[in-house]
């Protein structure tokens, strides 16, 4: 769960300006080597929308093969300017590319393309123990309790079986307990192939030097509908202001905690807008984890049974150190790349970031003592 993205990249390529006002484009953005300069150049003066354009209905993107899923396209088109909703798909393509592509420089490309390649080796060789959980089975994967309230789609069934023993920190039963013994028993399976076959496997981040990527060994679709069917519904109610109601990507990993793993994992923040943590198991004591407030990327360093925790992925938080046993977590950091182009236009965050209301809460009390020392004088 470390903070183990990219570092942020606001100079790479074209800065758009935003429907706020807040960014600026330079008067001569560079493009991507053949990019066709004639398909985007009349509209790099343009804005993108702050608050997407419900109403409208994106094209389909799932022909479109590149570091970015189809779905990002879809999700961003809902932000281009007026001008750019009813161009030719190509246009409107090349226009979004231009945007995410400050969040791949070149050496971060070869670096996913690596990671492609390895990844593809893995899914041409290795045979799964169990093909089941490749395809979503909703009633084998989720409790009948859980269904039903993502059916409804409301905050009220989202409430009738959560708790909240933390402002903003949602706990609940989620999974069959079949499923997360299925998933186990993958992984273990997936562990002890690659280690046969001498290849290295890649750790989920730098914090972690045990557990997997699920997404390397084939499971990456069906988590992607994990999330757009059954995240995505939650978070867009209880995380709007951070990018809740626009999840278009995940990172899903297996960690392992105990005697001969990782002992413990120090006070971080997740890569992530929206972080779900299922405990899969198995017997353990220890472990447990602690939550210690909300910051943004300036603040991040200020002081302050089967259940699955939703959080958002900037909320701090740590795992104390097992004492006894083997303790596994399913881990899926949910991503917005929409929220993520649009807070690099913010200078602030209040309504979320804890530092970030208490300095408004500063500026505004600094505000009122210097009206009132002006009246005063007058007085």
């Amino acid at each position: 769960m470390a903070l183990d993205g990219p570092a942020e990249r606001r100079d790479e390529l074209v800065q758009v300006e935003m429907g706020n006002g807040n960014g600026v484009a330079p008067p001569q953005p560079l493009r991507p080597a053949g990019r066709p300069a004639a398909a985007t150049a009349p509209y790099l003066d343009r804005r993108l929308r702050l608050n997407p354009n419900a109403e409208h209905k994106p094209q389909d993107y799932s022909d479109v093969r590149g570091e970015y899923a189809p779905v990002v396209y879809s999700a961003l088109e809902r932000h281009l300017p007026p001008s750019l909703l009813d161009a030719d798909r190509d246009v409107k393509l090349h226009f979004m590319r231009d945007i995410l592509a400050r969040y791949w420089p070149q050496g971060e490309r070869n670096k996913v393309q690596r990671h492609k390649e390895y990844r593809q080796r893995i899914l041409h060789l290795y045979k799964p123990l169990h093909e089941e959980l490749y395809n979503m089975h909703p009633s084998e994967f989720f409790l009948p309790t859980f269904l039903e309230a993502v059916r409804s789609n409301s905050e009220e069934s989202f409430r009738s079986f959560m708790t909240e023993p933390i402002p903003g920190v949602y706990t609940f039963a989620m999974l069959q307990p079949t499923f997360c013994e299925m998933l186990l028993e993958e992984v273990e399976n997936f562990e002890k192939w690659v280690h046969a076959m001498k290849f290295k496997i890649m750790r989920p981040n730098t914090m972690n030097k045990y557990g997997a990527v699920l997404d390397d060994f084939g499971l990456e679709a069906m988590l992607n509908q994990f999330m757009e069917q059954f995240v995505a519904p939650i978070s867009r109610v209880f995380y709007p202001e951070v990018g809740g109601g626009t999840l278009d990507s995940h990172h899903a990993f297996v960690v392992e905690y105990g005697k001969d793993r990782d002992v413990e994992l120090g006070f971080h923040v997740d890569d992530s807008e929206v972080t779900l943590n299922v405990c899969l198991g198995k017997q353990f004591s220890g472990g447990e984890l602690y939550f210690r407030g909300i910051r943004c990327e300036n603040h991040v360093n200020s002081e302050t049974q089967h259940e699955a925790v939703l959080h958002r992925g900037r909320h701090r938080h740590g795992a104390r150190a097992i004492s006894s046993g083997l303790r596994i977590n399913l881990l899926l950091w949910c991503r917005s790349s929409v929220f993520r182009e649009m807070k690099k236009y913010q200078k602030d965050f209040p309504t979320w970031c804890g530092e970030c209301q208490r300095e408004k809460r500063g500026r505004q009390s600094q505000c009122v003592k210097a009206t009132k020392m002006t009246f005063a004088s007058f007085g």
